[in-house]
């Protein structure tokens, strides 16, 4: 009597259609690149289409099925539309949704404007909760897929003069925990990413003050324990683990062990820090 051989399912990171937000440029190009080089197809989303369509192109050009698609993260009704399309784009349903859209903010409370907040908010923190809102249903009805969050070690870390960045990474990590034990049982990974520096553009399309940026750029290049390309590929990696956090830089690792061990003294030391370095 033959048995039947039930076929195990591939990794999530494996073969995916996937949904890449802010994809055209930084830790999202790095993942539409490592997510196709693993087989995949990839929508290349990004607010600037141009560069969607450039690492499309590209990916295209190497025998990948990719597709650029301009879409405004923060804005409700357009993520919504590519909800809506995004099956019919990549010939297939999503299985791998990969919040990466983001913006740098810097300042000091009070002297952030208001103006500045909401639009930070509505990146960092609408856009991942727009793409699990709209695609995490089909994930979850699928039974199968992953998502990731970039979220940020400053969600953790908490340094000063970084309150409104701070805040939305924070809200994009709750929200990965959340989501991971609602999706617990379905057959669909959700991982939040955490790291400290990673060489992108964050600090040239950010909004930072005049006297903090010099020294944002710079450490984009002095402080960068990794660059893009292994952090997309350890992250994905980590989903295929079932890995609910990635911290892919030990400076990540050591701060998130200390803040949970002594928040008292981790609190201190920044504030300490903080003082030094803004003499």
């Amino acid at each position: 009597m033959r048995r039947s051989m039930k076929k195990k399912p591939l990794p999530p990171s494996t073969q995916a259609a996937a949904v890449i937000t802010g994809a055209g440029s930084g830790i999202g190009r790095s993942f539409a690149y490592e997510v196709a080089r693993r087989g995949g197809s990839v929508l290349c989303v990004d607010i600037d289409a141009e560069r969607a369509e450039q690492v499309a192109s590209n990916l295209r050009a190497l025998g990948n099925h990719a597709i650029a698609q301009q879409c405004d993260v923060g804005d409700q009704a357009q993520m919504e539309s590519l909800a809506e399309n995004a099956e019919s784009l990549l010939g297939r349903p999503v299985t791998l949704l990969i919040n990466n859209a983001g913006v740098g903010l810097g300042g000091p409370i009070g002297e952030v404007s208001l103006e500045d907040w909401h639009w930070c908010m509505n990146v960092n923190l609408w856009g991942a909760i727009h793409g699990c809102h709209f695609f995490a249903p089909a994930l979850r009805d699928l039974g199968y897929g992953g998502i990731i969050n970039v979220a940020s070690a400053a969600a953790f870390g908490s340094a000063p003069e970084m309150t409104a960045y701070n805040v939305t990474k924070a809200g994009v990590l709750a929200l990965s925990e959340t989501l991971s034990s609602e999706l617990a049982g379905t057959g669909v990974q959700v991982t939040a990413l955490c790291p400290t520096v990673v060489p992108t553009n964050i600090v040239e399309n950010g909004r930072l003050p005049e006297r903090r940026r010099d020294f944002a750029s710079s450490a984009m290049t002095r402080f960068a324990l990794t660059n893009a390309d292994q952090v997309a590929r350890q992250t994905l990696n980590a989903l295929d683990r079932g890995d609910l956090y990635m911290l892919p830089q030990i400076d990540g690792r050591i701060a998130w062990r200390l803040k949970r061990l002594t928040p008292r003294l981790y609190a201190r030391a920044i504030g300490e820090a903080y003082r030094i370095l803004a003499d």
